[in-house]
């Protein structure tokens, strides 16, 4: 019986509900792509043996193989609290669906009310012929109140809250993309800080070997005092360096500890050196990145919100026609109340129409045009800023693995250099200046071999958060 009545009840909404005013939506088209096919900056060399192996997936940060990273990642959704903020406001526009649902169906309640009175009979402006010595009033009513929905005014405000639940579920994983991007960004630079902590340990290792053959010299009268002094600033410097290096690992390390939600002074990560090479990141075609932007998936949905807002300011012209009823027991005692001859009730329409606001609703409408215009220019910059990202990185890739076969030949050639210059002061060839000048070239080489190799990583991370990670408006939840 109950489900019969509910469709009755469903079936006269859906009968009494009219037609939709205002516009439909259509998405805002986007500049034409100047690379349809491929994305500008693209190596023509990277060719992945398999695309549906290499696609990415949820978990993109698994493609650097490195356990630390992955663990660290497995954190990021259930203890970051930026996270957690993201996703309460997700599960506030849920909620916003169901509020405004509620409008398609009537409201009934019930105000029942008890009341004894009795007039004075020296009242100003009475008549003693009134008085009496009390009554009662007893009253139990079952009230309903239905707005009918011809023109699509709550159908629309059900639509946008349905848009914006969807472009806030796009905004949660905005925000959960950033902030793994940003754990796997600082893992890099923390890992490239632990290389180059290692080389200069290494470094200060080999500098005070030198300082102790300078010093060996200078005492048996084969070579000058200022040997030594130059070999002890070589040494110092390699140590001021190494210690200026801590202290940009100890930043990363607790900017990682905040991102996964832990205090940093509970919070470390054991030394590991970068040691890897950047890993094939498959990019598709440009069109897909529509599909795979989590951000460019909330501005259009947002898109579509306002075009749904536009139909709700156009529907405040037109008459909204409410029905009421009210039906109860009303009576002086409680004890004949539920008679028959106590029956009341109230049943009929009521319509209303506004025929002067001084503008207000025609400013409304305007305002939601114009609020159309501003969410669809936002679509089309965020798509834009979307190609520029993706084409920043792989060129950044592109380039930097170039040069980075180019350092690594610089590299050799300055520690050849090094090793030769300091053989030849040894056997008292040339100056130990020269010796100074061929290791400091080979530590610039060096610590530039691990800055591109970190730059690298970084642009790798950076590629993958612009591509989307493994993200696709698939997961967007209907309603």
């Amino acid at each position: 019986m109950r489900c019969v009545l509910a469709a009755a009840l469903s079936a006269a909404i859906f009968l009494l509900s009219g037609c939709l005013v205002g516009p439909k939506y259509v998405k805002p088209a986007l500049p034409p792509n100047p690379g349809p096919d491929a994305y500008k900056e693209t190596d023509p060399n990277w060719k992945p043996t398999n695309p549906s192996d290499a696609a990415l997936k949820g978990d993109w940060w698994e493609i650097f193989h490195e356990p630390v990273l992955d663990d660290l990642e497995s954190k990021v959704a259930g203890l970051n609290q930026s996270l957690k903020a993201s996703e309460a406001r997700f599960r506030e526009a849920r909620a916003q669906i169901r509020i405004n649902r509620a409008d398609l169906y009537p409201t009934i309640g019930t105000a029942p009310y008890a009341i004894g009175e009795r007039y004075s009979a020296n009242r100003p402006y009475f008549s003693r012929a009134l008085a009496n010595n009390g009554e009662a009033d007893l009253l139990l009513p079952l009230d309903l109140n239905y707005e009918i929905d011809f023109w699509g005014r709550i159908r629309r405000t059900i639509n946008a809250a349905k848009e914006e639940t969807q472009a806030s579920a796009a905004d949660l994983a905005t925000a959960q993309l950033s902030l793994q991007a940003e754990v796997a960004y600082d893992y890099f630079e923390l890992r490239s800080a632990d290389a180059q902590k290692k080389l200069l340990a290494d470094t200060v290792k080999d500098y005070e070997e030198a300082l102790r053959i300078t010093t060996n010299r200078f005492e048996g009268g084969i070579s000058n005092e200022s040997d030594v002094f130059q070999a002890r600033t070589q040494l110092q410097a390699a140590i001021v360096a190494q210690l200026d290096i801590a202290v940009q690992r100890a930043q990363d390390e607790h900017a990682i500890a905040v991102l996964i939600g832990q205090p940093p002074a509970s919070f470390t990560i054991a030394e590991a050196p970068l040691n890897t090479e950047p890993p094939f990141i498959p990019t598709g075609l440009p069109s897909q990145l529509l599909e795979r932007r989590p951000d460019i998936a909330a501005a259009e949905r947002r898109a579509n919100e306002a075009n749904e807002r536009i139909g709700i300011a156009r529907a405040a012209f037109f008459p909204s026609v409410a029905l009421s009823a009210s039906v109860g027991f009303e009576s002086t005692a409680i004890s004949n109340f539920f008679n028959a001859s106590n029956f009341v009730y109230s049943l009929g329409p009521t319509l209303s129409q506004t025929f002067f606001d001084a503008g207000r609703r025609a400013g409304i409408s305007q305002q939601a045009y114009a609020s159309f215009d501003e969410v669809s220019a936002n679509y089309r910059q965020t798509s834009l800023t979307a190609y520029q990202e993706v084409e920043d990185n792989l060129v950044a890739l592109r380039i930097l693995s170039q040069e980075a076969l180019q350092q690594r030949q610089a590299t050799v050639a300055a520690q050849g250099a090094e090793q030769i210059f300091n053989n030849r002061y040894v056997g008292g060839l040339d100056t130990y200046l020269q010796v100074v000048t061929a290791q400091n070239a080979a530590l610039s080489n060096e610590r530039n071999e691990i800055d591109i190799m970190r730059r690298r990583m970084d642009a790798s991370v950076l590629l993958i958060k612009a591509l989307g990670g493994g993200w696709s408006t698939a997961q967007l939840p209907n309603y």
